[in-house]
């Protein structure tokens, strides 16, 4: 039986002996341990993409490397479970994704004493009759209730039309009434006042 046990015991002891057996032992011990420093690195980068604080992911490859080469695929296990579960640019993405919807829905008019949804060419709301925009009086298009003048025609809302002067129409009837009526006013206005006498001419010499 002792003859048996140090004949197996020999044998194996000429099979690690090999030089062949001893230079692949050592490719597979070379092979992981750069598994597992490739490991922490990969940790390392994965949360870098996954956090924003610098000192986080020296942390996880630390957290890898503790675990020394023969039990770190456990590290590995650990860490992509308690990792972020969204990459910093997928957070990114998400953010954008939720203001362009947001700014579509505001984009959307609104009625704002009732909030019903109303179109852009609504003069007044169906709901609550509250007034939306205005007909401009010179094109007689749509405009805000807001606009200060017509961005179409160019009508100033705030300036009113200025009536024309009282003395401009008051003459106009009389240069209607005929060449007679001209002739009266002259000599009304040639006629001295009432009280006073003409003067001679002759006394001025």
């Amino acid at each position: 039986m002792t003859e048996i046990l140090g004949t197996i015991g020999d044998s194996i002891g000429s099979i690690f002996n090999n030089p062949v057996v001893r230079l692949g032992g050592q490719i597979v011990l070379v092979y992981w341990v750069v598994l597992w420093l490739a490991a922490a690195y990969w940790a390392f980068r994965d949360m870098q993409s996954r956090s924003d604080n610098p000192i986080v992911p020296y942390f996880a490859a630390a957290f890898v490397i503790i675990f020394t080469p023969v039990v770190f695929p456990m590290a590995v296990f650990v860490y992509r479970v308690v990792r972020p579960q969204e990459k910093i640019g997928e957070v990114y993405e998400r953010n954008l994704a939720e203001e362009a919807m947001l700014a579509d829905i505001e984009a959307i008019r609104h009625c704002p004493t009732c909030d019903r949804r109303v179109d852009d060419e609504w003069i007044i709301c169906p709901t609550c009759r509250t007034r939306l925009n205005r007909v401009c009086p010179n094109c007689s298009r749509l405009v805000g209730l807001d606009w200060s003048l017509c961005a179409w025609c160019g009508r100033d809302f705030e300036r009113q039309d200025v009536a024309a002067p009282a003395v401009a129409g008051a003459r106009e009837p009389d240069v209607a009434r005929g060449p007679s009526t001209i002739r009266t006013v002259a000599r009304a206005q040639e006629r001295p006042p009432a009280g006073r006498r003409p003067i001679d001419p002759s006394l001025d010499s």
